[in-house]
């Protein structure tokens, strides 16, 4: 029985991995694709490019996941039942429920993994993705030329003597706001980019003018900060606070939880649909295994991405009891009766 079951494993494994790495590659050339689009709103190097291709990974994991695991586990015992080797499996006592079993660990251990990506890592993934192009976008905005009128920062009506990549000297910045005029000047600056953008003033002084008193603030050190910006990105702890803080709020986030854990559990309550799905005789039925295996997959996600963004959290009952009972009605009148 150990054997039969090494076997089997095998043979799962081989027809995996060739098609997982088919799909993540695939998935991949359409993220890098989309990924390069942004090159017209903002400017990306070739390490950027990778950067912002490393938070789409687990993403991708949870695309190409479930479907090589679903596909790839009915080629493979579709192989094993065109080569009869199944009903050698069964004379051994390997019977369609034995396989199940086997299969069940595997189905629950890719489950865990599909939450852990889905509701932990693409929340982060996400946000880190936004606030990475929000910056960019944002710096795409700050192009400040030295000795030339106009410009602006944010509120600031900006002008500067001489620049050096990051870095200014005789920042002069005028903003009028409730029947205020400020000045500042400043001997040095320095543009800082890696939470917000912001420039950091260094040995100069305020002046407010209001319509009857002038004051002065002088300092060694200032931050100005962009707040007009209007590229923005959800705040992030932890993918638990995250869901804890917008799940109340808005039904989009009810919608992705649900289809979230519905695409996570595909494997495990899929398992009837595999067997059914995988056993024929190849001595008066054709292999229609794969064509079958797809439409499966079309259909479930269909099913799941309809139905979590119309029931939302009434879809995580619906959709795997319809499956599960759908699947074993399947495999109670196909199979049952014959091993």
């Amino acid at each position: 029985m150990k054997l039969l079951k090494q076997y089997l494993f095998k043979h799962l494994a081989l027809s995996f991995f060739p098609i997982f790495m088919t799909l993540f590659f695939i998935t991949s050339i359409v993220y890098l694709v989309k990924i390069a689009s942004l090159t017209s709103v903002i400017k990306i190097d070739f390490f950027e490019l990778m950067q912002l291709y490393s938070y789409t990974i687990s993403n991708i994991l949870f695309l190409t996941l479930p479907i090589s695991y679903f596909v790839a586990s009915i080629i493979a015992l579709s192989k094993l039942a065109n080569e009869y080797e199944l009903i050698i499996f069964t004379s051994f006592g390997l019977k369609p429920f034995s396989i199940l079993k086997l299969l069940f660990p595997i189905s629950l251990l890719l489950g865990l993994t599909l939450l852990i990506l889905s509701l932990g890592l693409i929340p982060k993934s996400e946000h880190l993705n936004s606030k990475f192009i929000a910056q960019k976008q944002t710096q795409a905005q700050f192009n400040i030329k030295a000795s030339q009128y106009g410009q602006s920062f944010g509120s600031w009506v900006i002008f500067m003597d001489e620049k050096q990549n990051n870095k200014y000297k005789n920042i002069k910045l005028f903003q009028t706001q409730n029947n205020k005029d400020q000045f500042i000047l400043a001997n040095d600056a320095i543009v800082d980019d890696k939470e917000s953008l912001s420039l950091k003033l260094l040995e100069g002084k305020t002046l407010i003018i209001e319509p009857k008193q002038l004051n002065q603030i002088d300092f060694k050190s200032m931050n100005i900060f962009n707040t007009t910006s209007k590229y923005a990105y959800l705040p992030f702890t932890n993918s638990y606070i995250y869901w804890k803080t917008y799940l109340p709020k808005f039904d989009k986030f009810k919608a992705k939880f649900s289809y979230y854990i519905l695409i996570s559990i595909f494997p495990m309550i899929s398992l009837f649909l595999i067997l059914t799905l995988s056993y024929f005789n190849p001595r008066y039925e054709k292999n229609r295994s794969t064509f079958l295996a797809i439409s499966s997959v079309v259909v479930y996600y269909v099913l799941a991405f309809t139905l979590s963004k119309k029931l939302l959290y009434i879809s995580l009952i619906v959709v795997p009891l319809v499956w599960i009972i759908g699947s074993y009605i399947y495999y109670y009148k196909k199979l049952k009766p014959l091993y």
